[in-house]
């Protein structure tokens, strides 16, 4: 229990207060979403709640476990992590929302699963697993090549029903492979390969994940679907001003005009009730938490460690730039949520299980005194 003791003196309180910040930030808003010109305690903000709850309890039951324990089961993560994302065509089990089939409704539970979320954790560990064992083979293309066979079916998985998903799995192996050393000039030229590759790609994608690429390309066109959703996150978060029209008083969220706007495009609620001044605290606020993600990184006591702080730095990182970007237009809609804000059980949850795991990276970096 001494042990136990002197290692919660290392953990990061600057983390899990900006945790805090965070979470009653993304309370507050999804609250604002649902208001209808009086106070009543939604269903949303009540799944929400739980699911800080439940993460809070999973942060510090993963600080008590050293991360170097979770190299003892790579082959059950890795098979186990591909069957969970393969439970979505199960009959009966997978549930399809957005168009996209990257749900599971477990009997019992009141909420739907996305099993991507939780992949992505596993995936960061399994990633730096791997490349701490191969760090030395990335200067040629057969060890870049073996790096990229060992992440790809968790993005082939994916990649066909949720694209989303599917590029933050590559923004994490991207991360990672760059922080563990590939050699750069080997890494532009497998670039340029993929890049030609895209139009292939864009063949097989399913019809909404075309035509989510085809209103990014054609801005003006309102008679798409998406192109409409971004005109009037734009709206919204011009309307805004600096300082916002208020708490609970946005407009085109109040008309219903911001699509998705408790998850996918609930920075736009923000910018209209907060305006830029309260958008660009919400930025800092993320950014902050980053920042200490890379401290954690950069004191790892091993590569194994520092790999898992930068994995889920790319992950939030893509996540946060991609989120806010495209509900300015300037970036194509791929459902992807603002980390510890938007709506949603399992991103929530799975954003505070990758926060237990930096922190336990973070505690065991620094020595302990008995």
């Amino acid at each position: 229990m001494k042990y136990f003791g002197n290692l919660l003196k290392n953990l990061d309180r600057q983390i899990l207060a900006l945790i805090g910040i965070l979470a009653v930030i993304s309370v507050v808003m999804i609250a604002s979403v649902s208001w209808t010109g009086e106070f009543q305690i939604k269903r949303d903000m009540v799944v929400q709640t739980a699911a800080y709850i439940l993460g809070l309890g999973a942060v510090f039951f993963l600080v008590f476990i050293d991360y170097k324990a979770y190299c003892a089961y790579e082959k059950q993560l890795y098979i186990g992590s591909l069957i969970f994302l393969l439970l979505v065509y199960v009959p009966g089990l997978g549930q399809e929302q957005y168009g996209a089939l990257s749900w599971i409704k477990i009997p019992g539970i009141p909420t739907t699963i996305q099993p991507s979320e939780f992949v992505k954790i596993t995936f960061v560990l399994l990633m730096a697993m791997f490349l701490s064992r191969n760090r030395n083979k990335l200067s040629d293309f057969k060890g870049v090549a073996m790096a990229f066979l060992y992440g790809a079916p968790f993005i082939l998985i994916t990649l066909k029903e949720d694209l989303g998903s599917a590029i933050v799995f590559g923004a994490i192996w991207v991360s990672m492979i760059f922080y563990a050393g590939i050699d750069y000039k080997l890494f532009a030229k497998c670039a340029a390969g993929v890049t030609l590759l895209m139009p292939i790609v864009f063949l097989f994608m399913a019809d909404h994940q075309k035509m989510r690429i085809v209103a990014f390309l054609h801005p003006d066109d309102l008679t798409i679907e998406a192109t409409r959703q971004v005109f009037y996150s734009k709206v919204a978060i011009g309307s805004g001003g600096f300082f916002g029209k208020g708490l609970f008083q946005g407009v085109q969220k109040q008309l219903e005009f911001i699509p998705v706007a408790k998850s996918d495009f609930i920075f736009a609620v923000v910018c209209e009730e907060l305006g830029m001044l309260g958008a660009c605290v919400l930025i800092v606020l993320l950014s902050l938490l980053l920042l200490r993600f890379t401290r954690v990184a950069r004191d790892a006591i091993d590569l194994y460690g520092a790999l898992i702080a930068v994995g889920f730095v790319g992950m939030f990182g893509f996540q946060i730039f991609e989120n806010i970007a495209m509900t300015m237009g300037i970036m194509p809609v791929t459902g992807i949520t603002l980390p510890f804000i938007s709506y949603g059980g399992s991103s929530t949850l799975a954003c505070m299980m990758a926060t237990g795991l930096v922190l336990s990276v973070g505690m065991r970096s620094k020595q302990i005194n008995f």
